[in-house]
């Protein structure tokens, strides 16, 4: 990080912010204040919609422009898109064969909208928790091929997740951006669409250089923007290749990692002298 300036704290939702059972807990919300009160501007960074990350926004009341899909869409506080970088309908297209083909039921998100089409498939009450908003049950993705934020394939089958990934990055990878958002998620976002892009975007958006960003995120799809933050961590329980790539490594969420991480390596970093 480079000395001098104002900073910015960028943090993942899921698996960092909020718990397992996607709460923010007390001492998340007591840390974001203590943020607020030092002067430190934070927003956030998810694979979620928009519409997903409203609770978890007003919760914390983020002031700044915030990231969804990954990167893809970057989201005013008050709810309007400052820009987004959605599929080709032809990549969205072969994404959504390729998971089907491997026998996965692939979701697509759209119009701030969740498409399905298995009511009950793997991981829908999940997501359903997740985003507090229910799936639109369709037969296919036509209707909305042109405008697809995100196709994410769900399963629990680890080892056939694993084939579909291999399978959508030897097709797709010069032509999408292909994550894990979880464990049990594979998203297929446009190629701009990823948390290093979104983060120099945010960046930008708060008049703050890449350099005095810091990070925090658990899974592969924050590497990215561990690649271009001046400070990076990683969560307690991240796979370890997230938490190789980063500068630190917090305690897990199920232990308020996130809350350590702000008292103990970001408000040290970005809070200004006289705040501290």
């Amino acid at each position: 990080m480079t000395a001098g300036g104002p900073g910015l704290f960028v943090s993942d939702v899921d698996g960092t912010l909020v718990t397992p059972d996607k709460r923010l807990t007390p001492a998340a919300l007591e840390a974001v204040a203590e943020l607020k009160a030092a002067a430190v501007p934070f927003t956030v960074i998810s694979s979620r919609p928009p519409r997903g990350l409203r609770r978890i926004v007003d919760a914390l009341a983020v002031e700044l422009p915030f990231a969804a899909f990954n990167g893809g869409a970057i989201v005013g506080p008050d709810g309007g898109l400052v820009a987004a970088h959605r599929l080709p309908a032809s990549v969205a297209q072969a994404a959504l064969q390729l998971a089907a083909a491997k026998g996965v039921a692939p979701w697509a998100f759209a119009d701030d909208q969740w498409f399905v089409t298995q009511a009950d498939g793997p991981r829908v009450a999940h997501e359903r928790m997740t985003v507090s908003f229910d799936p639109v049950v369709v037969t296919d993705f036509s209707e909305v091929l042109d405008r697809i934020d995100k196709v994410v394939a769900p399963s629990d089958d680890m080892a056939l997740l694993g084939e579909v990934e291999r399978t959508l990055r030897l097709q797709l990878s010069a032509e999408a951006n292909i994550e894990r958002s979880q464990t049990y998620y594979v998203d297929v976002t446009h190629p701009l669409a990823n948390k290093g892009h979104a983060v120099k975007a945010l960046a930008l958006h708060a008049g703050v250089a890449v350099e005095n960003t810091v990070v925090i995120g658990d899974m592969t799809n924050d590497i990215a923007m561990f690649r271009v933050a001046g400070f990076s961590i990683a969560m307690g329980q991240a796979p370890q290749p997230v938490k190789a790539a980063a500068k630190a490594v917090t305690g897990p969420n199920t232990a308020d990692g996130f809350a350590a991480a702000v008292r103990t390596l970001v408000l040290p970093r970005l809070a200004p002298a006289k705040a501290r």
